[in-house]
């Protein structure tokens, strides 16, 4: 998802002039292990081992039963890069309401998952790591709803696996746009590295103030601000930083938005308009800059790329519409995915 080493630069955090609350003292800050230790999902975890690029890793899932008579439906839920599966919350609650089983995987990389010392990341990598977990738990034909970076897994995941997906539901996706081609300047992973490193909590609430909530701040949003940072600055925190820089070099290169008008699933975007989230945009030119992040434009691209797909905004949210407006985006959710699928 975004990196939230990108805000560093002055120009980006000058929205302090935004109320956002005050942080506690760095000490008093939670502090969570490698694999993110300390920090309680809200449902029982359970592990997926397997290997991989000759790697021995562990993907720690959430498997949430239907609470009301079962629709015989799976719904899997994958995470951005400054979140985890215990941010899909509300809406798995929403759908286990609804008669959803919800599967909920932390990626390799992320949250409580391995962190490998040596991996090349691709959303093709993490997409068959995605399709392998699901064929473990019996899952064939799932229903795919995912935020941010997860947006761009899959996606990919569709085009890889066409015929095992019932529907798609992209929301605030991340790779609308192909930075680098619009002249968002290229980094190295150890410049990657360095922004991920200097990462604080202060600067996480300034920039998903900004992005994530359109200018708003509630508290219960510090929950998630200290599981992000409290990883980051961890007993983990150099192998966290790596991997980390590691996943941004894979979003800043790897764009799937020429290859919507192949995609061959059901598809819905759901878009918070506000959110202004553009990889690298601080590093950018101002002309370049200013051409970037522009949402609603975007989800209006996308719409008429993705073959027969669907669009529902959210005028007044921002990059994450599934937690500033968890009650409609649920709704909606739930009512569209009544007529999606197959």
């Amino acid at each position: 998802m975004i990196c939230v080493g990108q805000a560093l630069r002055a120009g980006l955090f000058a929205v302090a002039a935004l109320a956002v609350p005050a942080a506690s003292a760095r000490a008093e800050e939670p502090s969570f292990g490698p694999e993110l230790q300390g920090f309680d999902y809200p449902w029982p975890v359970s592990d997926y081992a397997f290997s991989s690029q000759g790697e021995a890793l562990t993907m720690r899932t959430m498997d949430v039963a239907p609470s009301d008579p079962a629709n015989g439906r799976t719904a899997v839920l994958l995470h951005g890069k400054n979140y985890c599966a215990a941010t899909w919350e509300d809406t798995i609650r929403a759908l286990s309401a609804a008669g959803y089983r919800v599967i909920a995987p932390d990626q390799i990389g992320f949250c409580k998952s391995t962190k490998p010392e040596r991996y090349q990341y691709s959303f093709q990598q993490l997409a068959a790591n995605t399709h392998a977990l699901l064929a473990s738990l019996g899952v064939t034909d799932p229903v795919l709803v995912a935020h941010s970076t997860g947006g761009m897994i899959a996606a990919r995941y569709a085009l890889m696996y066409p015929k095992e997906v019932s529907a798609l539901v992209l929301v605030n996706p991340i790779g609308l746009e192909d930075w680098k081609a619009l002249g968002v300047p290229w980094l190295s992973v150890d410049q990657w590295n360095e922004r991920e490193k200097a990462t604080t909590a202060e600067r996480i609430r300034a920039y998903e103030q900004a992005t994530y909530y359109a200018g708003q701040w509630r508290p219960e949003y510090d929950r998630w601000v200290n599981m992000l940072a409290g990883l980051v600055r961890g007993s983990g925190h150099e192998i966290v930083a790596r991997n980390l820089a590691l996943i941004d070099d894979m979003i800043f290169t790897q764009p799937v938005v020429y290859e919507f008008p192949l995609m061959k699933v059901p598809t819905l975007l759901m878009i918070g308009d506000k959110d202004v989230t553009a990889i690298g945009k601080d590093v950018a030119p101002p002309d370049v800059r200013a051409k970037l992040g522009h949402y609603p434009e975007l989800a209006q691209k996308a719409k008429a790329a993705i073959p027969g797909a669907e669009l529902i905004e959210f005028p007044d949210a921002g990059h994450a519409p599934q937690i500033q407006d968890a009650q409609r985006f649920n709704a909606a959710l739930i009512d569209a995915l009544a007529r999606l699928g197959r």
